[in-house]
């Protein structure tokens, strides 16, 4: 409970400010003045914001540094992906999705900047992935040994 507790009171704060950035700024601009000007309003209200983190990936065997960078990281503990688009997608949701089980986080924000309303372009995106355990996959060349003739 202290967890979603901390992690709402993270949330709210960047919803807050993102308000106020789009009540000072009004829609229209580029994506990268929104993250700036949040990052700032971030700061100014005392939290940590890092801008453009980059994460690394590890697949297979091998670790690609960095493999994503994303818009903000604010308290290490939620993901800000900031748009200005005409309208969120499908894409941009799994973007988030995927960034967050990258990083082992729990929630992100997509905020579009580019609405009337902010409170119409903002999305929270809950990271409710959680590996199962499945049996090992047999590989290729054995599945089409019993079709050959």
């Amino acid at each position: 409970m202290e967890f979603t507790s901390a992690i709402d009171g993270v949330t709210g704060e960047v919803i807050r400010a993102a308000i106020e950035v789009h009540r000072r700024l009004g829609p229209g601009l580029l994506e990268s003045t929104y993250e700036a000007c949040l990052a700032f309003e971030l700061t100014d209200r005392g939290l940590r914001a890092e801008r453009q983190r980059p994460f690394p990936l590890l697949y297979r065997s091998i670790k690609l540094e960095p493999a994503y960078r994303v818009d903000l990281l604010v308290q290490e503990s939620v993901i800000v992906e900031v748009k200005a688009l005409e309208q969120l997608l499908p894409v941009h949701y799994a973007q988030l999705l995927s960034y967050l089980r990258l990083a082992g986080l729990a929630v992100g924000l997509l905020i579009n900047f580019n609405v009337t309303s902010l409170k119409s372009g903002i999305r929270r995106v809950v990271n409710s992935y959680s590996p199962s355990p499945r049996p090992p996959r047999s590989s290729a060349s054995s599945a089409f040994e019993g079709n050959a003739s």
